[in-house]
């Protein structure tokens, strides 16, 4: 494989992406730094096919990205592949709006070949090339330049690796019939609503005890105004107030402005300067949630009762049994709010009664609910058992 010197400057780039346009396939890695602020900073990208790999350095002056990113969104003929890529596809997110389509996450793919659930990128390269990656350069600052060639060599690494992983994992996928399953997952990791950061639905991130309408609005408008706070200095949220704060702050609200310099978590300045004004602002408009916002009682357990619960985790046990037949991580197979809605009697839009989830563990899931299926133990080992057929 030929190996690119950095990249900094747009022709060398345009003529690598015009190439990689053509390949069925690119692997692609970031580097970036998001502890000191909102946005995360691109540092460093990584991008590799079977013959070629570069890093390219997006802080180098006058360099022009438009190729990569049209390489990345625009071009539907050629696959994205990533390991864990969330945060690399919310980067792309956030330059351009869109996201790397068509995409393959070979962390999700590592479920569906009974890896486990997360696999890390180390563990996967061991599996896969029977090796130990150097992680000496792990926890480098990849803002500061120069980058020498040991943290260069080290970042590439991740898509030349990946590059030979990939294929590998695609004959595997294909001989077990099992890519098909992915499909849903990859669609779901491309889906823009998942980078998109809504101030109106900041609120949801923060975690209050109270269900009262007036306290969720007020936590609302005090999450909205932080997120706004926060972007336009481009800090972390934590760094404007902290989660135990704005809950606090909407539960106990202070009366005056002089007031927010007795709240525990907030600077004394706050009694009197422009953030602090602009807090108190948000709280004098807040009005109480709405109904049809407020949320369900309990997202994960709806109208279970001590009888249901105990469905539900014979569900999580029938899961359990099942992905070790088939040799599939259980979260892929079905996630616990999907087995508690079952418990619960509901049969529309739940993704293991349709496809090929039904017909690996919904089918049996539904008759266990049924009274269909039953446990045995035979031998020191725990089996499913039919007490009667299904109904045609």
């Amino acid at each position: 494989m030929h190996i690119h010197g950095l990249i900094e400057d747009s022709a060398t780039l345009a003529n690598l992406c015009a190439r990689l346009a053509n390949k069925p396939y690119v692997c692609v890695d970031t580097e970036f730094m998001r502890e000191n602020s909102y946005w995360p900073e691109l540092c460093l990208i990584q991008i590799a096919d079977d013959e070629e790999a570069a890093a390219i350095d997006p802080m180098a002056s006058g360099l022009d990205l438009t190729p990569l990113l049209d390489l990345m969104t625009k071009n539907e003929d050629v696959l994205k592949v990533f390991h864990a890529g969330g945060q690399d596809i919310e980067i792309v997110y956030n330059l351009t709006g869109k996201t790397p389509h068509p995409l393959f996450d070979t962390q999700v793919a590592a479920m569906a070949l009974g890896l486990g659930e997360q696999i890390g990128y180390s563990n996967l390269v061991d599996t896969y090339l029977g090796f130990t990656i150097d992680k000496g350069a792990r926890f480098t600052d990849w803002s500061r330049r120069p980058l020498d060639k040991r943290q260069i060599d080290y970042a590439i690494a991740d898509v030349t690796h990946l590059s030979k992983i990939f294929p590998k994992m695609l004959e595997k996928l294909k001989k077990t019939g099992r890519g098909a399953w992915l499909d849903q997952e990859m669609e779901r990791l491309a889906d823009p609503e998942n980078y998109h950061n809504d101030p109106d639905e900041a609120w949801q991130r923060v975690r209050v005890s109270s269900r009262k309408p007036e306290v969720l609005g007020r936590l609302k408008a005090l999450a909205r105004w932080r997120e706004l706070e926060a972007q336009g200095k481009d800090l972390p949220r934590g760094r404007i107030v902290k989660d135990e704060t704005l809950a606090d702050l909407a539960g106990n609200p202070p009366r005056k402005q002089s007031d927010l310099g007795k709240v525990r978590g907030l600077s004394a300045a706050w009694a009197g300067n422009d953030i602090g004004g602009r807090l108190m602002a948000a709280l004098e408009g807040a009005e109480p949630m709405s109904t049809a916002e407020m949320p369900p009682r309990d997202d994960r357990k709806p109208s279970l009762g001590k009888d249901g619960a105990l469905v539900a985790d014979l569900l999580k046990l029938l899961l359990k049994i099942r992905a070790k037949e088939i040799n599939v991580a259980p979260r892929l197979l079905a996630r616990s709010d999907d087995l508690e809605s079952l418990a619960a009697g509901v049969r529309d839009g739940l993704a293991i009664l349709e496809g090929w989830r039904y017909e690996q563990f919904g089918r049996d899931a539904l008759n266990l609910v049924e009274g269909q299926l039953g446990f045995t133990v035979k031998n020191g080992k725990l089996k499913m058992t039919r007490t009667e057929e299904p109904a045609e």
